[in-house]
């Protein structure tokens, strides 16, 4: 069954996902190619190519499909709690359900919780024939941020 689409998307402000991707260059972001397809406040939906993230036997490796999670969550709680707050990753599942050869990876993102102190998001990911290929859930941890120390 196909997640369902809020009726009414709420975006985000204009060029708030370009200033956050913006230094990607160099990162894992650009690395497994991540492309964004829908950014909203109710839900990000992103995809990766199956080629050139693959584990040797052919199939999409499973880090590949966490850090595309990760990278949706992480980046979608930075915008919903402001940049005076530092977001990161504190614990991540991932169940693998069917494995994808080729095409894309597509997950969509929904945030369960963005609280003071904590995020949970829950994912979705098919392939390009609408197949559920994986399930997941990442908790986020959201902190002020440190003071350079010098």
């Amino acid at each position: 069954m196909r997640d369902p689409v809020p009726a009414e998307l709420t975006p985000f402000e204009p060029g708030a996902l370009e200033a956050l991707t913006g230094f990607s260059a160099g990162t894992l972001i650009e690395r497994i190619g991540v492309e964004f397809l829908e950014f909203a406040r109710e839900r990000i939906v992103a995809r990766i190519p199956v080629q050139g993230n693959t584990q040797p036997y052919g199939l999409l490796h499973g880090g590949a499909t966490a850090a595309l999670l990760e990278t949706i969550g992480s980046l979608g709680t930075a915008l919903l709690v402001g940049p005076d707050l530092l977001v990161t990753g504190i614990e991540l599942n991932v169940n693998h359900i069917r494995a994808v050869r080729d095409g894309h990876a597509t997950a969509v993102g929904t945030p369960l919780h963005v609280g003071r102190t904590t995020a949970v998001w829950d994912f979705r990911v098919r392939d390009d024939q609408d197949r559920l290929t994986a399930a997941g859930r990442l908790t986020l941890a959201i902190r002020p941020i440190e003071p350079a120390q010098g």
